[in-house]
């Protein structure tokens, strides 16, 4: 019998390829697209054709061509909860959440692998760009072989059960690798650019997406110096980030940069350069998957943002649920709501949210 994978098609080459390379391995397939959200929802009229059902209609056409069942999942009441709401809510507290993050921990990981196993779906395949082996008693989060694409980052919230029902066909693929497959099988999406906004915020424009959910204005408060002297006047904590220079509207004679967020308070602290460079960060709510708990500090690397390059560190668990992180040299911007990811080599150790 073969085993049966539900495959996550956004409507780009890489979740079609992946859906492709699953049939070639003999798996009974469905591709499913997951609907998240309404246009109302993110301030689009319902009369407008967004990017969303465009993507619906390119996965289709991808199911059509596999010849595979094709089916759209309603995730819009869980999205809301789990991932918009999350996103707001880290805003308007002077976080800066990661929903990507999110989106897979709660959504394509937890409600769509509940889902498969509802219809005696065994897998759920994505086009993430990340490997998993078996090695020992534990599965292990790797990074893909393309160094451009990896998304291991985003991953790192991944359970040892859902590790052992997920899998990346792409894993081992290069980017270019996944055009080339695409366009000789005839996918007409071969050549579509990737996504690069949060999904939910097609224009990215934060501040004013939260201030429509919301239905309010975020409101101005006072910049602080480094003293805690009051320099100016801020349009509202949502519209700004930690390492920030530009549109502060500040005439201090030299370049400021937003160095904390107090949401209590409603002050935006800034300062030189140096103020945003710190050795030492705590992460909470941590996922540790190459084992179950640090009994002792471990030297490794760490990347505090997607797209940063992971530096040396070492790492002591402090708590049940809690990662002091402590590097050797001084790191920028590191900001509070994104996700501090620990690595050896290309092994995913774990990770957390910054406090």
């Amino acid at each position: 019998m073969n085993k049966k994978a539900i495959i996550a098609m956004s409507g780009g080459v890489d979740s079609s390829v992946a859906a492709l390379i699953m049939q070639q391995k003999n798996y009974e397939i469905i591709g499913t697209t997951l609907r998240l959200y309404d246009n109302k929802d993110i301030g689009l009229s319902n009369t407008h054709t967004c990017c969303s059902l465009k993507d619906v209609e390119d996965a289709r056409k991808a199911a059509y061509k596999l010849g595979i069942p094709y089916y759209v999942f309603n995730f819009i009441n869980k999205f809301h909860e789990n991932v918009i709401n999350r996103f707001v809510q880290g805003y308007c507290t002077g976080n800066t959440p990661n929903p990507c993050i999110d989106c897979n921990r709660y959504i394509k990981f937890d409600a769509l692998l509940k889902r498969a196993k509802e219809i005696n779906f065994e897998y759920v395949a994505t086009g993430h760009y990340a490997r998993i082996e078996h090695a020992g008693s534990r599965y292990l989060l790797k990074k893909g072989i393309d160094s451009t694409k990896d998304q291991s980052y985003v991953l790192y919230n991944l359970t040892q059960d859902q590790l052992a029902h997920t899998l990346f066909p792409l894993g081992d693929l290069r980017k270019s690798q996944v055009r080339e497959i695409a366009s000789e099988y005839g996918f007409a999406n071969a050549q579509k650019h990737d996504s690069q906004d949060i999904c939910f915020v097609p224009d990215g424009n934060y501040a004013a997406f939260i201030e429509r959910y919301l239905n309010k204005k975020c409101p101005p408060g006072n910049f602080i110096d480094t003293d805690g002297n009051i320099i100016g006047k801020h349009n509202g904590i949502i519209n700004y980030t930690i390492g920030q220079r530009k549109k502060l509207g500040l005439a201090t004679g030299e370049h400021c940069y937003v160095c904390e967020k107090n949401s209590i308070n409603n002050t935006i602290k800034v300062g030189n350069e140096n103020s945003l460079l710190t050795k030492k960060l705590i992460a909470h709510d941590l996922n540790l998957i190459a084992l179950p708990k640090l009994d002792f500090p471990l030297r490794l690397k760490v990347k505090t943002r997607y797209r940063q390059i992971e530096q040396w560190a070492v790492a002591e668990q402090i708590g049940e649920d809690t990662m002091q992180i402590i590097f050797d040299e001084s790191q920028r911007a590191i900001t509070p709501g994104q996700a501090a990811v620990f690595y050896d080599g290309d092994i995913v150790i774990g990770g957390g949210i910054i406090e």
